[in-house]
């Protein structure tokens, strides 16, 4: 009986994390900045590699994210971690999550 109560005890704490939104996963994807021309917003460039179905050869897929940075401290050619979002405007649900690479100042 004892497990029961537990059990139960358990489950409405989750069910109430996640309506709080506390238990939700987030996307994340690397990539690299490749515009910081907007204000607290950045390009950034996600490629991923995938195989194609009938030649089995890997092709190179990229798409591009407009991604909130609150500081304007992003610069072209930085590698950035980011993470999904709600909407912040029509084109942006992402934000910055952690710079794991600056660009190479030439």
């Amino acid at each position: 009986m004892t497990e029961t109560v537990e059990n139960t005890a358990e489950a409405g704490s989750q069910a109430e994390q996640q309506a709080a939104g506390a238990g939700k996963l987030q996307r994340t994807v690397i990539g690299r900045v490749t515009s910081n021309k907007m204000n607290q917003t950045a390009t950034v460039l996600v490629e991923r590699r995938v195989k194609h179905p009938v030649y089995g050869k890997y092709v190179r897929r990229s798409k591009k994210y407009h991604v909130h940075d609150e500081s304007n401290a992003l610069q072209i050619g930085d590698l950035v971690q980011i993470k999904e979002t709600r909407p912040i405007s029509k084109t942006k649900s992402w934000t910055l999550d952690k710079v794991l690479e600056p660009g190479r100042v030439s």
